[in-house]
C-alpha cells in the first residue's frame, strides 16, 4: 500500500506560496503528459464540507483517471481533514491527490497521517540561505534550458532580490535573451537600473582585477543615475570585507563567519574576490576607497572621475601590491 500511495499521493508542504504553486503545476502537466485524458478538478481546504469532497472525489462517469487537488490542508475543518486522510488511505488506483499545506501546528495530524500513509513530499520551505537562493536560480536556469554562471548568479541575486518568483521569471528571461547561457554582463545589461547590481557590480569586478568591465559597469551605473555616494560604498564595503577575510587566513566559510560576525554568503564572495590580492595591496586599497568616499561627498570637483581614478588605483593595487 505504502509503496501505491507514494506515487498516487503528493503533498506540497511548506510556507513558501510560489513553490507550493510551482509543484502543484508541475505535478498537475506531468499527469496531463503521461494521461491527456485524466479529470483535473481543484478544492480549497477552507470552507469545505466532506460532502463536496466526496462529490469531486467519486467515480467518473467515464471511468478516466482522476486528479483532485485540495489546496490549503491547514485551514481544514476536523471533519473535512479526516475526509481527507481518508481519501490518502485508500486504494483507488484511479484516482491522483495532490495537496498543500504551508506547515507548522494547524491539522499537524493530517499532515503526519499523509507521510505515514507514503505520499510523496514535496519541499516548499522558504529559502532562508544564500547558498539555497543561489542554487534556486541555477536550477531555474537549467528549467529554461540553460545555464547560468556562478558569478552571473551572484550578480542576479544581488539585482533581483530575495522573492522567488521574480528570480524564476528573470532568470528564465534571460536564458532566453542570452541565447541559453548567462554571463554577468548579460544580468548587468538586463538588470543595468537597479542600484543594488550597478554598486555591487562595479565594485566586485574591480576587486577580481577586470579593468575594462568594472568600468563598463561604473559607466552603466552612473548613466542610470545611481548616486556616486552608493557606488564609492559599495566599493568600500567589498575591500573592507576582503581585508578582513584575509587577515584571518584560509579556512571554511561558516568558521571564518562566526570569527568575523558575517554571514557565510559574503565571507565565500570575499574570499573569492580576495584572490591574488596580497597584503600591502589591501593596504592601498583601504586607503583608496577612504579617499573615494571623501571625494564624492563634496572634496572632489568630479565624483564621476573621483570614481574611475579610483577603481583604476584599485586594479593597480591589486597588480602590483
Amino acid at each position: 500500500m505504502v509503496a501505491e500511495q507514494s506515487v498516487r499521493t503528493h503533498l506540497a508542504l511548506g510556507d513558501d506560496e510560489f513553490l507550493r504553486a510551482r509543484s502543484c503545476a508541475d505535478l498537475v502537466a506531468a499527469a496531463r503528459t503521461a494521461d491527456p485524458s485524466i479529470e483535473v478538478q481543484e478544492i480549497s481546504a477552507s470552507g469545505s464540507d466532506p460532502g463536496h469532497l466526496a462529490d469531486m472525489l467519486g467515480l467518473s462517469l467515464f471511468a478516466q483517471s482522476r486528479l483532485v487537488l485540495i489546496d490549503g490542508t491547514q485551514e481544514a475543518t476536523k471533519d473535512f481533514a479526516e475526509a481527507v486522510a481518508q481519501a490518502v488511505e485508500s486504494r483507488d488506483s484511479d484516482l491522483m491527490l495532490v495537496l498543500t499545506h504551508t506547515g507548522g501546528a494547524r491539522n499537524k495530524a493530517l499532515v503526519e497521517r499523509v507521510k505515514k500513509a507514503g505520499a510523496t513530499i514535496h519541499d516548499c520551505a522558504k529559502l532562508t540561505r544564500h547558498e539555497d537562493r543561489l542554487r534556486f536560480i541555477r536550477r531555474e536556469a537549467e528549467r529554461a534550458g540553460g545555464s547560468i554562471s556562478a558569478p552571473a548568479t551572484a550578480a542576479m541575486l544581488d539585482a533581483v532580490g530575495n522573492d522567488l518568483r521574480e528570480l524564476s521569471a528573470a532568470t528564465a528571461q534571460l536564458v532566453f535573451d542570452a541565447g541559453g547561457q548567462i554571463e554577468v554582463d548579460d544580468v548587468a545589461r538586463y538588470h543595468r537600473g537597479r542600484a543594488e547590481i550597478s554598486g555591487f557590480s562595479v565594485a566586485e569586478r574591480a576587486l577580481v582585477g577586470d579593468l575594462s568591465a568594472a568600468l563598463e559597469a561604473l559607466r552603466w551605473a552612473l548613466d542610470q543615475g545611481v548616486a556616486a555616494v552608493l557606488i564609492a560604498d559599495a566599493l568600500a564595503d567589498g575591500v573592507r570585507t576582503a581585508a578582513r577575510v584575509v587577515s584571518v587566513g584560509r579556512g571554511d566559510p561558516y568558521d571564518l563567519a562566526r570569527t568575523l560576525g558575517l554571514p557565510p554568503w559574503k565571507v565565500k564572495r570575499a574570499q573569492q574576490q580576495a584572490r591574488g590580492w596580497k597584503v600591502t595591496g589591501l593596504h592601498q586599497a583601504l586607503q583608496i576607497v577612504a579617499k573615494v568616499n571623501a571625494d564624492v561627498k563634496g572634496v572632489a570637483a568630479s565624483a564621476d572621475y573621483a570614481l574611475e581614478s579610483a577603481v583604476r588605483q584599485l586594479i593597480s593595487a591589486k597588480e602590483g601590491g
